[in-house]
């Protein structure tokens, strides 16, 4: 007995065909419906492929004997299905949704989840509905877009989407996903046509514990929510601070500015009274950033620490009078020549110094938030 088999249950009435196995005695089948059921090897057998009514009520009927001889090789080619082009290919899923409601997911399959620093990787689109659903799957490139994936889904399916290596992360930090849901043949209340963006931190790809089994795939992936429950999702970045302030704010009045830093203490520097402008403090050790290194250049790991260093000054570049510490450590000064030069070329209105030595010793850069009306009138 193999996977794909066709089996009739021998102790009750159905069938269907083996997708996996569950230690030596438990296998999975599934039925008509597109559900698995598990059940054990001594209570299936397999049948030929003209025995394939699993609705029939004499489940002992004996499968076709099999004729003498290995047959012709064209009677096995007509046997044996041939496989569609990957991109074509639709697993079924048991059917989750709850009839009414659009949940639609994007995950990412590593094709070795113990080699994560140079393994591929394998998109899906996952329709967790009832509902057939046109996506169409787009990637930024500068103002523009580009398509990547267009297909129709249908219910309670996962489609395979394209395979990709680390050379192509850059390409899915800003994506989007139009969406149109309907069924055939009946009526259903009305969906809202969607398009939404989303924004992948590709720094997780890197990371072996954001890949684990779920619902829809026993192997280790990270899904991510497109429409959940009918809302589509905007972005997969939690805006820490816009929950803080929301927290600290009371009804009709403007909440207090909180900021999102590690570490943040007044600047006793500041002479400005009953105002303590942040001094935020950024580690970019690269063990800080990943949890493992493994299998990455130099160039690689330079790059998740100047995306980082972007993110922080991106944070904090309105915030005139901030003062951030980036630790970087001492080195070879590869990473603190590119923060100097990113500070020239992208924000002029800052200026940058060593941090204290007492603090932090050689290995540590100051940047002050100036204005950017300052800085454009030099």
């Amino acid at each position: 007995m193999k996977i794909g088999d066709k089996v009739r249950f021998l102790s009750e009435v159905g069938g269907g065909v083996v997708r996996g196995f569950q230690g030596k005695d438990i296998v999975l089948v599934e039925d008509e419906d597109g559900f698995e059921i598990p059940m054990l090897k001594s209570e299936v057998v397999v049948i030929g492929e003209k025995d394939i009514s699993f609705d029939d009520a004499s489940p002992s009927k004996p499968a076709p004997a099999a004729g003498k001889g290995t047959g012709s090789s064209a009677s096995h080619e007509a046997a044996t299905p041939k496989p569609l082009p990957r991109e074509e290919v639709e697993e079924r899923m048991p059917r989750t949704g709850t009839g009414v409601v659009l949940n639609l997911y994007l995950a990412f399959v590593p094709d070795d989840v113990k080699r994560i620093s140079d393994t591929t990787f394998e998109a899906y689109f996952v329709n967790d509905s009832d509902f057939y659903v046109q996506v169409l799957y787009l990637s930024a490139e500068g103002a523009n877009w580009r398509a990547r994936f267009c297909a129709t889904l249908e219910p309670n399916t996962k489609v395979f989407v394209e395979e990709f290596d680390r050379s192509r992360l850059g390409e899915l930090e800003r994506l989007a996903v139009q969406v149109m849901a309907w069924k055939p043949d009946r009526v259903f209340p009305l969906k809202a046509t969607v398009s939404t963006e989303l924004r992948l931190d590709c720094t997780k790809f890197y990371k072996m514990h954001i890949f684990q089994p779920n619902e829809f795939f026993r192997d280790p992936n990270w899904t991510v929510p497109v429409i959940r429950d009918d809302k589509p999702v905007r972005s997969i970045f939690p805006d820490a601070e816009g929950i803080r302030e929301a927290l600290l704010s009371r009804p009709g009045e403007k909440a207090p500015s909180v900021q999102p830093a590690r570490t943040s203490r007044p600047d006793p520097s500041h002479s400005k009274p009953n105002q303590k402008p942040t001094l935020v403090e950024v580690d970019l050790h690269i063990e800080q950033l990943l949890d493992t290194t493994a299998g990455l250049s130099a160039g690689d790991l330079l790059m998740v620490q100047m995306k980082e260093f972007r993110r922080v000054m991106d944070q904090h570049a309105g915030e005139p009078g901030s003062r951030i510490v980036f630790i970087h450590g001492k080195g070879e000064g590869v990473l603190r020549k590119n923060i100097l030069q990113e500070l020239r070329s992208r924000y002029k209105h800052c200026t940058a110094q060593d941090a204290s030595f007492r603090e932090y010793g050689f290995g540590a850069t100051m940047v002050k938030v100036g204005t950017k009306s300052a800085s454009a009138k030099e």
